[in-house]
């Protein structure tokens, strides 16, 4: 997910977090230790990437690399959500079904027409196969303005008339549902993205800036089921305003995320 500056929701840090948690006298030791102790202890899912070293979206990946990367994953999560239907997404669901895993399972939407309908066709089948526990009907799809919210509302229909048992929604930064109230009307659970490292803000305010960003999206969803389906902050790269990506705020990141 890209920063854009016209998206920020323009937050405004107000510190009243306790200190630990910014695990500010803890020591580094300390601090992987508590990571180690909350990730063998569980999270509730991940976004499946199937890519190693050197590939990249576009190439083709086999059953047993998907395979070898379920198993990496498999002691730690009970879900785990994928963004694409083709170039051996596919394969994806059912290999995880096979593991036990749950899964969200997604399709992704852009320009391209006749791709489009391959990855609503290979998702509508992936759930009538019974693969697919909640489908995602498109990515982000809004925030890079690929298609008009009408299209993209027509997509999401079109997978509920085929998959009525299944939970269908769509993914993306937790505002644009705000923005678009008719687009939460037609889902079935509202699928956000939380991400204050992309907004600018300072570490010390991440949290709050999270828990902002979700009163917001629960403002919008109506009461409707929320699932946050992106979060994190960088180990590395460049910095945006106030926010420093840093490996041990990438840690802690994960740690309030996972335990706030």
């Amino acid at each position: 997910m890209s920063y854009r500056t016209e998206k920020s929701s323009l937050f405004q840090g107000h510190p009243y977090s306790p200190a630990d948690v910014f695990m500010s006298d803890m020591s580094l030791e300390d601090v992987k230790s508590l990571f180690l102790e909350v990730l063998n202890n569980g999270i509730h899912g991940i976004c499946f990437s199937l890519y190693e070293d050197g590939q990249k979206p576009g190439d083709i990946i086999s059953d047993d690399q998907i395979t070898r990367r379920i198993k990496i994953l498999k002691p730690y999560v009970k879900w785990i959500r994928t963004f694409s239907t083709t170039e051996g997404n596919e394969l994806i669901p059912a290999i995880a079904c096979e593991h036990g895993l749950r899964t969200m399972v997604g399709a992704w939407l852009g320009n391209d027409k006749e791709k489009n309908e391959l990855e609503l066709e290979n998702l509508v089948q992936l759930c009538q196969d019974g693969f697919v526990d909640i489908a995602a009907v498109g990515n982000e799809v809004l925030y890079r303005n690929d298609l008009s919210i009408e299209d993209l509302m027509e997509s999401i229909k079109y997978v509920k008339s085929q998959v009525p048992d299944i939970q269908v929604g769509y993914v993306d930064a937790y505002y644009e549902f705000g923005r678009h109230p008719q687009l939460v009307d037609v889902c079935d659970v509202v699928l956000a993205n939380y991400y204050p490292f992309w907004e600018g803000t300072h570490f010390q305010d991440s949290l709050d800036h999270l828990h902002h960003m979700h009163q917001q999206t629960v403002a919008a969803a109506n009461g409707k089921k929320i699932i946050v389906t992106e979060t994190g902050w960088p180990s590395r790269g460049e910095n945006i305003k106030s926010a420093f990506p840093d490996p041990i705020f990438a840690i802690k990141y994960f740690i309030n995320a996972q335990l706030n």
